[in-house]
C-alpha cells in the first residue's frame, strides 16, 4: 500500500524503491492482486488481462485524491503468470492506449508485449560472495571483465540457452579463463532482439527470452558461487517508441520531453527521458536499485552517459534547446546522475557504477561532494580509439604513430578508468579484433597477443567482449553463437591460454592492480624509442616487488636491448606473449635476467633483454632488491 511518505518521496523524485509500491502485487492468499499506476493525465484506467478476457473496463482503477496522478485498486481473480496490460483513456483528444506495466517484473515472451503477474521469491545461496564482495569490487582490486550478450554466447539446437543452462556453462568458462566479473549486455526486456537490449521497455523485467526472473536470479547466484561478479548494462538514456512502452504513456509525453528538440534522439530514433520531472527520476532510481536489491548484482554500467550530459548530442545548430544559462549541458541529467550514484553507494557501498562516457567531461568518477558525477569508474574510450588505431598500422609505419600508444598516460589518472575492448568495436562493419591486426596470420595473432599484454599492464581495469579472448575471426552477430569451433585450432587456443595467463598473473601481482588510479603505481622506463617501436614501464604496488612491462611492436626481434631498472638482483620473466604455448616463436630470456649496477634511463641498475617480435613481456623484480 502507498503511504503518505511514499507519495512525498515520489513527488520529490527521491523514491528509490517504487517497485515495492507501483505495479502489480499479488495477494499472498491468492485472492487477486493490487495494481497501482502513475497516469496523471488519464480520464480512466482499467486492467485488462487473461482473467477478464481482456475486456475494457471490467477491472477499473480509481485515482488517488492526493494529486499524485496514481491510479490504484484491488482486482480479484488474478493468478501468478497471467498476462495483463493497462487500458488508459486520456483526457487528450480521446486518446486510448494499451500499455505494458512500467513496473512489471516479468513480461510475455516477445513478440507478445503484455506483462505477467509475478512474484520474486528465491532462495539465494551466495551468502559467502555477498559478505566478501566489497574488497572484490574495490578500486584496488583486480577487475578483469568478460562482456557477454546472453543470446549469442552459445546456442543449443539453434535456439537460445536459458539463464540456468547459461549459468553452468558460463561460470565454468569464465572461471577457467580467470576473469573476475561478467558484464551482461542489457537483459532488461526489449521488444527488438536486434537492439541487443539497448531499446528497453521493461526496466524491471529480465527478458523472458531466456526464462523467468527466478531463472535469472539463478544465473547471478551461480556465478557468485563460483567467485564471479555480475555487472549489468543499464540504459537510462533513452527508450523506444513501441506502442506498449513508456512513450506517450497516458496520452501525453509523460516520461519523455514533449519538445522533440529535447525528447527525441535523432541517432537512435528513440525517446529521451525527462530528467527534470521528479517522478521520472524516481522511476529510474528505482530501476537501478531494483537490480541491486533483488538480483544481487554487483554493479551497473550506465550506457551512453555523454548523450545524457549534452543537450546538443548528435544535433545540429537549431536542433536543441539550451539550458537556463544558455549552455549545452543538461543540468537535470547531471543532477539525476549524481543522485543515482549517491543512492547506489549509500545503499550498496560494496557495488560499483561504471560510466560509458566518451567525452572529456571532468570528474565523472569523482565523488559528488567534490563536484563530480559520483561514478566508481569511467570507460576510457580515448585509450581504446588510440590503441586500436595504432595496432591497425603496419609495423613499418608505427614509429610515426608512437604517441598514440603513449598519450593515454598523460591523462590516465584524471579518472578511475576501465580499458574497454567492447562489443562496439566488433560490429557494424568494423570487423573482429583479430581482423583489425595487420600482417599474415602469425603476425595478426602476435599483434593481438601483444595488444592484450599492453592492455593488462596499462593502468586501469580491463574489459573484453566475448570472442575476443580466442581471436574470433568473424565480426560479432547477435544471430547465432560465437565461432567456438576455431578454438580447436592452435593459434586460437593459444590466444585463450594467453588471456587466461594474463588474468592469472594480473590477480597474483598486486603491482598490476593495486594502484591503478594514481601515478604512484606507474613509472615510464622508456617511452621515446619510436624508431624501434618499443615501450617499457614499471607497475608498482603499495608495497613489494614491481613489474616491468616491455612491448616490442615490430616483427624484428631485438637482442641485447638495455633498460634501466630500480633494483638489483634477478628480474624473473613471468609472462611472454611470444611463448610457443601461445602460438609464438619462442624467443625469450630463459626465465629471467640479472640486473647489473650499471645505470640506464636514470636508474641505478640495468638489464639486457631479448625482445621477441611483436610481443609483450613481463618481468618481476626482486622484492628484496
Amino acid at each position: 500500500m502507498l503511504t503518505e511518505q511514499d507519495i512525498h518521496l515520489f513527488r520529490e523524485g527521491s523514491h528509490c524503491r517504487l517497485y515495492e509500491r507501483l505495479g502489480c502485487h499479488l495477494d499472498p492468499g491468492g485472492q487477486g492482486a493490487r495494481f497501482a499506476l502513475w497516469a496523471p493525465n488519464a480520464r480512466a484506467v482499467s486492467v485488462i488481462g487473461e482473467w477478464n478476457d481482456w475486456r475494457p473496463g471490467a477491472d477499473s482503477l480509481a485515482p488517488r485524491d492526493d494529486g499524485s496522478g496514481i491510479w490504484e485498486g484491488n482486482v480479484p481473480g488474478v493468478r501468478r503468470g497471467q498476462s495483463y496490460k493497462y487500458r488508459i483513456e486520456s483526457h487528450q483528444r480521446g486518446h486510448v492506449g494499451e500499455k505494458a506495466d512500467p513496473f512489471a517484473t516479468f513480461a510475455e515472451l516477445p513478440p507478445a508485449t503484455g506483462s505477467r503477474a509475478w512474484t520474486l521469491e528465491y532462495e539465494w545461496d551466495d551468502a559467502q560472495w555477498m559478505a566478501s564482495r566489497g574488497p572484490r569490487n574495490a578500486l584496488d582490486a583486480p577487475q578483469s571483465i568478460y562482456e557477454v550478450h546472453v543470446g549469442s554466447w552459445r546456442r543449443k539446437d539453434g535456439g537460445f540457452l536459458g539463464y540456468r543452462e547459461l549459468a553452468h556453462q558460463l561460470a565454468a568458462y569464465v572461471r577457467e579463463l580467470g576473469f573476475t566479473h561478467v558484464e551482461l549486455l542489457p537483459v532488461m526486456e526489449h521488444p527488438f532482439y536486434g537492439s541487443w537490449g539497448y531499446q528497453t521497455t521493461g526496466y524491471f523485467a529480465p527478458s523472458a527470452r531466456y526464462g523467468t526472473p527466478q531463472d535469472f536470479m539463478y544465473l547471478v547466484d551461480h556465478l557468485h558461487q563460483n567467485g564471479i561478479g555480475v555487472i549489468l548494462d543499464w540504459v537510462p538514456s533513452h527508450f523506444p517508441a513501441d506502442a506498449h512502452g513508456l512513450g506517450y504513456f497516458d496520452g501525453t509525453s509523460l516520461y519523455e520531453h514533449a519538445d522533440p528538440k529535447q525528447g527525441f534522439h535523432p541517432e537512435w530514433n528513440s525517446s529521451i527521458f525527462n530528467y527534470g520531472r521528479n517522478e521520472v527520476r524516481a522511476f529510474l532510481l528505482s530501476s537501478a536499485l531494483y537490480w541491486l536489491d533483488k538480483f544481487h548484482v554487483d554493479g551497473l554500467r550506465v550506457d551512453a552517459v555523454a548523450s545524457m550530459l549534452y543537450l546538443d548530442y548528435a544535433r545540429k545548430d537549431g536542433e536543441w534547446v539550451p539550458n537556463r544559462f544558455g549552455g549545452r549541458e543538461n543540468l537535470e541529467a547531471i543532477e539525476f546522475l549524481k543522485m543515482l550514484n549517491q543512492s547506489v553507494y549509500r545503499d550498496h557501498p560494496d557495488c560499483i557504477t561504471y560510466a560509458e562516457e566518451s567525452t572529456a567531461w571532468p570528474m565523472v568518477s569523482r565523488p559528488t561532494y567534490l563536484g563530480g558525477l559520483g561514478f566508481g569508474a569511467k570507460w576510457n574510450m580515448g585509450w581504446m580509439h588510440d590503441t586500436l588505431k595504432y595496432f591497425q598500422q603496419d609495423p613499418v609505419f608505427r614509429k610515426y604513430h608512437h604517441d598514440q600508444l603513449t598519450f593515454s598516460l598523460v591523462y590516465a589518472f584524471q579518472e578511475n578508468f576501465l580499458l574497454p575492448l567492447s562489443h562496439d568495436e566488433v560490429v557494424y562493419g568494423k570487423g573482429s579484433l583479430i581482423g583489425k591486426m595487420p600482417g599474415d596470420v602469425w603476425q595478426q595473432f602476435a599483434n593481438l597477443r601483444a595488444l592484450y599484454g599492453y592492455m593488462w599492464g596499462h593502468p586501469g581495469k580491463k574489459l573484453v567482449f566475448m570472442g575476443g579472448e580466442f581471436g574470433q575471426r568473424r565480426e560479432w552477430t547477435h544471430e547465432g553463437e560465437l565461432e567456438w569451433w576455431v578454438t580447436d585450432q592452435a593459434e586460437h587456443s593459444g590466444m585463450q591460454r594467453w588471456v587466461g595467463d594474463l588474468n592469472r598473473v594480473y590477480q597474483e601481482e598486486p603491482a598490476l592492480h593495486e594502484v591503478d588510479f594514481s601515478s604512484d603505481g606507474f613509472e615510464w622506463v622508456d617511452c621515446t624509442d619510436r624508431d624501434a617501436s618499443v615501450i617499457a614501464f614499471l607497475r608498482k604496488p603499495k608495497a613489494g616487488a614491481p613489474v616491468l612491462v616491455v612491448c616490442n611492436l615490430t616483427p624484428q626481434p631485438r637482442a641485447n636491448y638495455v633498460l634501466g631498472v630500480p633494483r638489483p638482483g634477478q628480474w624473473r620473466e613471468i609472462l611472454n606473449s611470444d611463448a610457443k604455448g601461445y602460438g609464438g616463436a619462442g624467443w625469450g630470456n630463459l626465465g629471467g635476467v640479472e640486473a647489473v649496477p650499471i645505470g640506464a634511463h636514470g636508474r641505478p641498475c640495468s638489464i639486457t633483454l631479448t625482445l621477441p617480435p611483436l610481443s609483450t613481456v613481463y618481468f618481476k623484480g626482486n622484492p628484496d632488491g
